[in-house]
């Protein structure tokens, strides 16, 4: 494509907080499909290792942290200067999304980020237990100022990436997919609740966020160096909480380190271990079957909240079980073993894959649901770091499927400018994937034969449902 489409326009300033990976793919997409005043667009970065592409555009950047203590008196003029509606893109680690998406609320400013961002230090807090550390606890508070917010207040787009973000509206897809080809005679589901009601007459049990990335380094990992495709203090973070689970209604068996919610949407449980050194059994087209991290995110509590059906009393009859399966980059995978043998301490030095220091492959990220009349059902992209290099510059490929899911939520908040704090799972997915799809290379979906019961149990004798393929207890490696 050589002709992109201008999707709006934001007529007051554009601040974005954070330039690292995601921050720099990101920018090039904004100049792209926004209409804006270039001179009201600012970059807000403690590090200024890519200030050249700011300076070149003319685009202002201030080398300073957002934190607590600051954000107030730094974001306000900058977000409210010159008139217009100001748009927030908060692309940073260690800053408080809830904080900033209030401040904006006040302001009249639109926000977007991609993923519920506590302050500095909340990862790694001692003092806290793993549930009061848990991605269930940060959403469950921007829940509460969701429902706090008066009817028509400025819109604020939470955890709006790939994901959490992209994947929740893949579902969606995946569901009316599969309908079709069961000959299911229904009409398009158009509230929450339909949705819900849809997911449960299909019987899917559950829902793997499945990804496999194969993109390669030119040069090998070097000892004492944490690799990866996209923010390592990223992933480290919530690869260092407790692994998370939407936990869905069909289970028969909970591990021994599992735990519940006290309060809140009930709709998940996490383990007492950390989830980036959880595996899982699970599956993606390219790779077929393959083990996966539990890391915690998001979309895992959304959706299995999102899609849960209650009774007149509010008791939960049907929900989902939904969590991320992720295999990284294999440099990931070796910096996690590195990390993980050193009890936990991670590497001093961090490196991003660039788009110049790939050889080759994919980032296969897609929905599999599962459990319903035809098995198994994967539906995403699979993009490659070849067609990245054509369609978007200062990205590898997992880059590109952030950066475009932060484009269509953009494009989204300023069609739908007062509709308060949304997740993904709330947004119009044919509109936003009609946004992204131009980024997100091929997008297929793939049945599959494939159960965790799969060749098992193998030569040792293994703790399995061998009445539902589909328990967790079969999915959990332990």
């Amino acid at each position: 494509m050589t002709t992109w489409p201008v999707h709006g326009t934001i007529s007051g300033p554009i601040v974005m907080i954070g330039f690292g990976s995601i921050g720099r793919g990101t920018l090039p997409l904004i100049e792209r499909h926004f209409a804006f005043d270039r001179s009201r667009f600012v970059v807000i970065d403690p590090d200024d290792a890519d200030r050249a592409l700011l300076d070149e555009r003319g685009i202002r950047f201030i080398q300073q942290a957002v934190t607590r203590e600051n954000y107030k008196e730094l974001l306000t003029p900058l977000l409210t200067e010159g008139g217009g509606q100001g748009f927030c893109v908060n692309l940073s680690v260690d800053t408080g999304s809830l904080d900033i998406m209030q401040l904006c609320s006040d302001l009249g400013a639109l926000y977007i980020d991609t993923v519920n961002e506590p302050w500095v230090g909340f990862y790694f807090d001692q003092s806290k237990g793993p549930g009061d550390r848990s991605n269930y606890a940060l959403r469950e508070q921007t829940l509460a100022a969701k429902r706090a917010r008066p009817a028509g207040t400025t819109t604020a787009v939470s955890c709006c990436g790939a994901n959490p973000g992209m994947v929740s509206w893949f579902v969606k897809q995946g569901l009316l997919n599969i309908a079709a080809d069961l000959g299911l005679q229904t009409p398009e589901p158009k509230s929450r609740s339909e949705w819900g009601a849809l997911m449960q007459q299909l019987g899917v049990k559950g829902i793997h966020i499945a990804e496999r990335d194969t993109q390669r380094a030119k040069a090998p990992k070097p000892p004492g160096v944490f690799v990866n495709t996209w923010s390592v203090e990223g992933f480290v973070s919530e690869g260092m909480q407790p692994a998370e689970l939407g936990w869905g209604t069909h289970e028969r068996w909970m591990p021994a380190n599992a735990r519940s919610h006290e309060t809140g949407c009930q709709a998940a449980i996490y383990l007492l271990q950390p989830g980036a050194n959880t595996r899982v059994r699970s599956w993606c087209p390219t790779p077929g079957a393959q083990y996966g991290f539990l890391v915690t995110h998001n979309e895992s509590i959304s959706i299995a909240d999102y899609y849960t059906v209650r009774d007149a009393d509010g008791a939960a009859v049907y929900r989902p079980t939904c969590h991320y399966a992720y295999h990284p980059a294999n440099d990931a995978v070796l910096s996690l073993h590195e990390m993980f043998g050193q009890a936990g301490r991670v590497q001093d030095e961090h490196r991003i894959l660039t788009e110049d220091e790939i050889v080759d492959g994919i980032d296969e990220l897609g929905v599999l649901l599962y459990g319903h009349g035809k098995n198994a059902y994967w539906y995403g992209s699979q993009l490659s770091i070849e067609e990245t290099r054509a369609i978007a510059p200062y990205q590898n490929a997992t880059g590109l499927q952030v950066t475009s899911a932060v484009l269509a939520g953009m494009v989204w908040a300023l069609e739908n400018p007062n509709a308060g704090i949304v997740e993904a799972d709330e947004m119009d997915f044919r509109r936003c994937l009609e946004v992204q799809s131009p980024y997100l290379g091929p997008v297929v979906g793939v049945y599959t034969d494939w159960t965790p019961l799969q060749d098992l149990p193998g030569f040792f004798p293994e703790d399995l449902d061998m009445k539902d393929p589909w328990q967790f207890r079969n999915i959990l490696v332990r």
